[in-house]
């Protein structure tokens, strides 16, 4: 059996990675979900939260703010609202913008459609937080 599997991540925008990985973890909506190659074939809900795969013994991590995964025991392909690697994330950014969102909800001055939102984009962003803070602790 292969030590390694395809791993495609693709957002609407396009490709974030293409290539072979040693291992997956997902934020699925059943909790944590851990691929390995053979893995058997499965399709999951994504959440919010931090993919990571290892690939030649060095973990990468992106944030994920939902989608879909589809497993199969020799290819993975994450279809993700948006995927955003750790490197690229200006933590000073979403550290503000999260600030920002948390006093918007604060001052309840909104729909629910309007708060639901808000909540949506809070967490997406203290997501890519706690990515960008993994992948300093390397």
């Amino acid at each position: 059996m292969s030590k390694t599997f395809h791993l495609e991540i693709v957002t609407p925008d396009g490709p974030t990675f293409q290539g072979e990985v040693d291992s997956l973890v997902v934020p699925a909506w059943e909790g944590q979900l851990g691929v390995l190659p053979g893995h058997e074939s499965e399709v999951a809900v994504l959440k919010p939260g931090a993919l990571r795969y290892s690939r030649e013994g060095k973990d990468e991590w992106l944030a994920v703010s939902g989608g879909f995964v589809k497993i199969d025991p020799a290819a993975v392909v994450v279809l993700a609202e948006t995927a955003e690697l750790a490197e690229a994330i200006d933590r000073a950014r979403a550290k503000a913008a999260a600030g920002a969102k948390q006093q918007a909800l604060s001052q309840g001055r909104m729909s629910e459609d309007q708060v639901n939102q808000m909540q949506a984009s809070l967490l997406k962003e203290l997501v890519r937080m706690k990515v960008a803070e993994k992948a300093r602790k390397g």
